[in-house]
């Protein structure tokens, strides 16, 4: 467990960069570079899990980039939650808007990823700009859901790195005129045994069923623009795909029990049946992976997409010949 004592030192005083080791530096040009000296792109696992909704990457995992990433999570670097916060949220901005790089590989659905049901218009709200529908109509703010970590990982380390880094994101997102705020309302149901090791189809063995919405969790994601899951690193994808499993899973059952009391209450399910049902049916199709073709194009349309700070090299391959 860290001391307070340590946190306040590595913020003042930090000893060396956290990609290269430069002495007396929290991140150097260079790493900085390597972190978000280009545009972040869509990245996809091989194979790819059922389910995994569209997702963006700031920068492949290998190098200063691996460094990085590992001296804030192992390490408690947390002077790094900035500059990965900054980068989190070039990835947001990218599955969100629709403005990414396109690869020459890339297909054409590739660079719309994200774009339909996104910020097609901006309205003035107490948020400040918010994403709007096709009608016009504020859809609320753009919201980051961050994978949990198991606990016991958590007490290890002394913090959770993809809420750290998901409230950064949240903030530099904000500096530059999107609401966005962070909901952690994403927990681990059961245990789960260590990911390290285990390859992608054992990691969806393991997760499967693994998550769930916290109760009131579901009312308060259908009121958002987009709903973003967000995670530090993407090797398989598997614990993003379990995420918006249980992120679908929440807004169905609650759609379901807005109806049984009538449209328009909130009563006993705290949210508004309009609400749920555009996010339900876009996510409908979602479930299926039959026709690529098809299930892309739905994952596309749909209120959830997902963003890292960095993903294996491999997945990178989908802008590429």
């Amino acid at each position: 467990m860290r001391g307070w004592w340590q946190d306040l030192t590595d913020l003042v005083l930090p000893a060396e960069c956290g990609g290269c080791g430069r002495p007396r530096t929290v991140l150097c040009p260079e790493c900085r570079a390597a972190l978000r000296g280009s545009a972040p792109c869509r990245v996809r696992p091989e194979p790819e899990p059922a389910g995994l909704p569209v997702v963006h990457a700031a920068a492949p995992y290998e190098d200063e980039v691996r460094a990085v990433l590992l001296a804030h999570k192992e390490r408690g670097a947390l002077a790094l939650t900035g500059p990965l916060g900054a980068a989190l949220a070039g990835a947001v901005r990218a599955g969100t808007t629709g403005h990414v790089r396109v690869g020459p590989g890339e297909r054409p659905e590739c660079r719309a990823a994200g774009s339909a049901g996104a910020l097609e218009g901006v309205a003035q709200a107490s948020w400040g700009p918010v994403a709007a529908g096709p009608s016009g109509a504020a859809r609320g703010p753009l919201v980051l859901v961050p994978v949990p970590s198991a606990r016991r990982a958590v007490r290890a380390r002394g913090h959770d790195p993809a809420r750290r880094i998901a409230l950064a994101a949240a903030g530099e997102l904000r500096r530059s005129g999107t609401a966005a705020r962070v909901l952690g309302v994403l927990r681990q149901r059961r245990a789960v045994a260590d990911q390290s090791g285990l390859n992608s189809r054992q990691r969806m063995e393991n997760l499967a069923g693994a998550l769930e919405v916290a109760a009131g969790g579901a009312g308060l994601l259908a009121g958002a623009g987009r709903v973003v899951l967000v995670d530090d690193l993407m090797t398989t994808g598997a614990s993003l795909a379990e995420a918006a499993r249980a992120v679908r899973a929440a807004l169905t059952e609650a759609a379901a029990a807005a109806r049984v009391y009538g449209s328009g209450t909130r009563e006993a399910t705290g949210v508004r049946i309009e609400e749920v049902t555009a996010a339900v049916t876009d996510m409908a199709a979602d479930r299926t992976h039959a026709d690529r073709g098809t299930a892309d194009a739905v994952i596309a349309r749909g209120r959830i997409c997902a963003a890292v700070v960095a993903a294996s090299p491999s997945a990178f391959e989908i802008n590429r010949n």
